[in-house]
């Protein structure tokens, strides 16, 4: 039968559940167990794919093209799986489908209330993600977002209390993600708020079997005791969880507690041994690497650090594979102007102008693009960083004046980009860009092939407008190779410059897609011609 991890968080949000989460997993997929994971989240709307990166983070998305939360992108970077729709459900999601049954008249004759429709729906939920996959699942684990005492997870902290009375008691497992903070006037470490967020799940009955403490110093073995005596929890299910420099080495912090095998005897499964060996490789790798490059990040969301997450870990990424310190500078594209007269990267070896919407930071994006074109700066345009690049390249190589995104400029005598027919009637903007994984068709005299080394890629979209094909023949002519198709629709999905160390815009996010232990190809040459931009 599968098995079920509930990992809820407590006293402060942001403890890093999902980090939490995805070591588990991978301690468990390096025991050969077969992982699937969930992330609940407690706001209302459907998805994240119209909130703002501010408020939320980067939006990150799956093979199936459903925009999820950042967790998930850890989830998928950790465990190395693909994850689905499936994968991250919402309060938006789980009222949906109860109001439609609803109206359907699945519910005739019945008050639909929280309970047992709501919670009924979550268990549904939360026990069907185990059965979307052909093999069978050993074990899943389900991060609910929020904290606890919060008004909007109480619905699903009822659910996952009610789960284990429906499927007995050891086929599921509670983890507590809870802070410990440090006083530093006082010099000690306080459990007093681990005591009482605690005493908060108890009092809707349920009770950790493991709780991981962050906090930013070891934990004492009086504080350890204390834990265990206030929260009922044996002395070997209090884990530390101190910072470190690098998220991957979680997992091996954890096992050197004991994790991994406690989670095994608590849940009786039956697997092989842990065999952590290439993990520990890599995060040596992180550790002790043998050179240093700088890459300038050129957006409009860089005062917050999870609007980029997947750039920002994709860069690591690559930097792993050629035992490289990648040091990003995140520079905000408002801020750039008209630098012809001095350098504004100076001891920068590469730039990365990534995704986004809206107006504002674009022409800072296009002087970013200029720049590196001119000054042969290693360039990696991603989504609307390509779309930059193909206007710039417009503007001061074609000299086509004004030319623009229609996105940006509906009057501009250049649409060098526009919407795709289809997206000129969309009126709801939920789940109706383009989105999820599009194959694309490499030609093979191109620097886009030799990073890929095959001919057929596919990657995942989120976007609307599209380079525009009328114009395609000039950009052949003044020097634009168009390296990459989705062949279906005739669509632009990877530009280069043949005439530059290293220059290429793609329409896709390849960032999604990269692992710690497997760099995506783009990313790792990147990287690679950054380093050798740095001599």
């Amino acid at each position: 039968m599968t098995k079920f991890i509930f990992i809820t968080g407590g006293v402060v949000s942001s403890l890093g559940k999902g980090i939490s989460a995805s070591s588990i997993g991978r301690l468990l997929k390096n025991r050969g167990l077969n992982i699937s994971i969930q992330k609940i989240d407690p706001y209302i709307n459907v998805d994240a794919g119209t909130m703002n990166p501010y408020q939320h983070g980067e939006v990150f998305v799956t093979e199936d093209g459903a925009e999820t939360d950042l967790d998930l992108g850890h989830y998928e970077r950790f465990i190395d799986v693909n994850l689905t729709q499936y994968n991250n459900v919402t309060t938006g999601k789980i009222y949906s489908s109860v109001i439609s049954k609803e109206r359907r008249g699945d519910f005739l004759g019945a008050t639909v209330q929280v309970i047992p429709h709501i919670t009924d729906e979550i268990k549904s939920t939360v026990r069907s993600i185990g059965k979307k996959k052909k093999e069978k699942v050993d074990v899943v684990i389900v991060e609910i977002g929020g904290t606890v005492g919060d008004i909007e997870s109480l619905p699903f902290l009822e659910a996952i209390r009610q789960l284990r009375n429906d499927i007995g008691k050891e086929n599921v497992l509670y983890i507590h993600v809870t802070f410990v903070p440090y006083l530093e006037a006082a010099k000690e470490l306080k459990s007093k708020p681990t005591q009482h967020s605690v005493k908060e799940l108890r009092e809707i009955g349920i009770q950790p079997d493991i709780v991981i403490c962050r906090s930013q110093a070891k934990l004492s073995k009086e504080v350890k005791n204390k834990i265990s005596l206030f929260c009922d929890i044996k002395k070997e299910g209090i884990i530390e969880a101190t910072n470190v420099e690098s998220i991957y080495e979680i997992p091996l912090i954890f096992e050197k507690q004991g994790l991994g095998d406690l989670i095994i005897k608590l849940l009786n499964l039956k697997c092989k041994g842990p065999d952590l060996k290439e993990w520990e490789r890599m995060v040596d790798k992180i550790y002790r690497p043998q050179r240093e490059v700088r890459i300038g990040v050129v957006g409009k969301y860089i005062s917050l650090k999870d609007a980029y997450i997947s750039i920002t870990e994709a860069l690591l990424h690559g930097g792993i594979d050629n035992n490289c310190r990648v040091k990003i500078e995140r520079i905000d594209s408002d801020k750039v102007k008209d630098y012809s007269s001095k350098d504004p990267f100076k001891g920068i070896n590469g730039i990365l102008i990534p995704g986004g919407f809206g107006k504002r930071g674009i022409e800072g994006k296009i002087e970013t693009v200029k720049y590196a074109r001119e000054n042969k700066v290693p360039f990696l345009g991603i989504c609307l960083g390509m779309q930059c690049a193909v206007i710039e390249f417009a503007r001061h190589v074609i000299n086509l004046e004004r030319a623009n995104s229609t996105e940006f400029d509906t009057d501009t005598p250049f649409p060098v980009l526009d919407l795709l027919p289809e997206q000129k009637g969309v009126k709801i903007k939920g789940g109706t860009m383009r989105l999820g994984a599009y194959p694309c068709k490499l030609e093979k005299n191109s620097l886009a092939f030799k990073s890929y080394k095959q001919e057929m890629v596919y990657e995942r979209h989120r976007h609307r407008y599209e380079f525009n094909n009328l114009y395609k023949e000039k950009f052949i002519e003044y020097g634009i190779k168009f390296s990459g198709i989705y062949q279906d629709l005739n669509l632009v999905e990877i530009i280069e410059i043949p005439d530059h160390p290293w220059f290429i815009g793609v329409q896709f996010h390849p960032e999604f897609k990269s692992r710690p232990n497997r760099a995506h190809p783009l990313f790792k040459d990147f990287i690679k011609a950054s380093i050798l931009n740095n001599k």
